[in-house]
């Protein structure tokens, strides 16, 4: 493929300060180029996350699962991904991150494939680990590269872009099940060349996971983007990170915490498709047409919006616009997301539901563009990914698993609706209170950042 010019970066990816000429952010031309591949693999990323929520009742079916135990499947993916997302943060800040990316979509395709194949609920759990381990490379990479490919007050908008794989993934994978479960119910057992016979759900699996070897290959001969705001400072050391983090530990707190409510909510989605089955009797190739749809056009436009008014209040010197615009998503998600499952309408739900996903388009355009405003470039791989730790560990690692411990200790299984009510308040309520200290500490951050000249 054609590349656009930019400063060379040695193979290794590591940067010799003293050499190096002054790098500059490349052409427009290959910033978005960039940007589009990043989202196609973040897309692949997010249909093979959100397919297994599709396919709860015939996994559990085939393996005799119970609710809880299918939270801990969901859990088994974000354990892993923000277990070592920490180690990969580290490796981004000095090396190649175009083919750790390359490393990392090739890992979680062939962990995706491997899922299909699974007999068992050991070989799933494993399966799912696995593809945590070759995902959790990609956000990090992706925010350093953005970082060194547009100036601050032009990164919301390719920001919104990147993000709103989330939505597309979501959307596409609700697509395709919607097309595949009654197909493959009306076909019976399905027989594939190599892998033999296969239930619905493993042919699913197989089928999202084979595409994203091709963008691995991609990742592998695309060239880096030179290193600006990334590139080690003098006397620079591995510690940085660390001193960075422990110093700045309110600040971080706080505002990580406003993301993991988010993922909390987002995570516990996964249930949706088995909850609209047993509440309103929508068949989930119903529920996953419906719900693809609504994020495949209404999604998009909250993503690009806000990703707009994030850019737009940056470039009017109002700093903060980013977490802003995060706490009021806040205010949006949460109500929504504890009222839709009371419903005693399924359409009431449903609308609930997608005012719901509103909320959390808003927090996630905003989240990662907010958290660069007060990270220095050269420790920004490291912090990213304690970023993604700490959402991905307590928001998307505890959710599924409490909303089936709640149903089925305290509903014996019959409860699901009441289950999905009380979760967003458990993991939304705290943070809300929290909220104006948040961002009373961030602007804080902001100011210091400031006066240091880091700004």
């Amino acid at each position: 493929m054609s590349e656009t010019p930019i400063a060379d970066v040695p193979p290794s990816g590591s940067i010799d300060v003293d050499k190096a000429p002054p790098a500059s952010y490349p052409k427009p031309s290959y910033s978005w180029a960039l940007i589009a591949f990043l989202t196609l693999a973040y897309v692949s990323s997010f249909i093979d996350r959100y397919i297994l929520g599709l396919l709860v009742d015939p996994i559990k079916e085939t393996t005799g699962a119970s609710d809880t135990t299918m939270g801990f499947l969901f859990s088994a993916f974000n354990l892993t991904y923000a277990v070592i997302a920490l180690p990969i943060g580290l490796l981004i800040d000095r090396r190649s991150r175009t083919k750790i990316v390359a490393i990392g979509i090739f890992l979680w395709s062939l962990a995706t494939v491997w899922t299909g194949l699974a007999k068992n609920l050991v070989q799933l759990f494993v399966a799912r680990m696995s593809v945590g381990v070759g995902e959790a490379v990609l956000s990090p990479a992706a925010f350093s590269m953005i970082g060194d490919s547009f100036p601050k007050e032009k990164r919301g908008l390719p920001i919104a872009v990147y993000s709103m794989a989330l939505v597309f993934g979501s959307a596409l994978a609700n697509l395709i099940a919607s097309v595949i479960l009654p197909w493959a119910r009306d076909f019976g057992q399905i027989t594939m060349p190599l892998f033999g016979d296969l239930e619905t759900w493993q042919f699913i699996f197989i089928i999202v996971g084979l595409p994203g070897f091709l963008l691995a290959l991609v990742f592998l001969v695309f060239k880096e983007p030179a290193r600006i705001e990334s590139s080690p400072r003098e006397g620079a050391k591995f510690t940085d990170a660390f001193v960075f983090v422990k110093n700045k530990a309110a600040v971080f707190i706080t505002f990580v915490s406003i993301f993991m409510c988010m993922v909390a909510i987002a995570y516990g989605g996964g249930f949706n498709a088995p909850l609209f089955s047993r509440v309103w009797g929508w068949d989930p190739a119903i529920y996953a047409r419906y719900n693809g749809l609504s994020l495949l056009f209404i999604s998009p436009v909250v993503y690009l919006v806000f990703g707009w008014l994030s850019d737009k209040g940056m470039m009017k010197g109002i700093k903060d616009t980013p977490l802003r615009i995060a706490i009021a998503g806040l205010f949006v998600m949460i109500p929504a997301a504890i009222a839709f499952p009371l419903m005693s309408n399924v359409w009431a739900a449903f609308a609930l539901n997608i005012l719901s996903n509103i909320g959390v388009g808003m927090i996630s355009v905003t989240g990662v563009n907010a958290l660069l405003n007060i990270v220095p470039g050269d420790i920004r791989g490291f912090v990213v990914s304690l970023y993604y730790f700490c959402i991905s560990f307590i928001g998307g690692s505890l959710s599924p698993p409490m909303i089936g411990w709640i149903n089925d200790t305290f509903y014996n299984g019959a409860g699901l609706q009441y289950a999905m009510a009380i979760y967003p308040i458990v993991f939304g309520l705290p943070v809300i209170l929290l909220s104006p200290w948040t961002l009373k500490l961030y602007r804080r951050e902001l100011a210091e950042r400031l006066a240091a000249g880091e700004d």
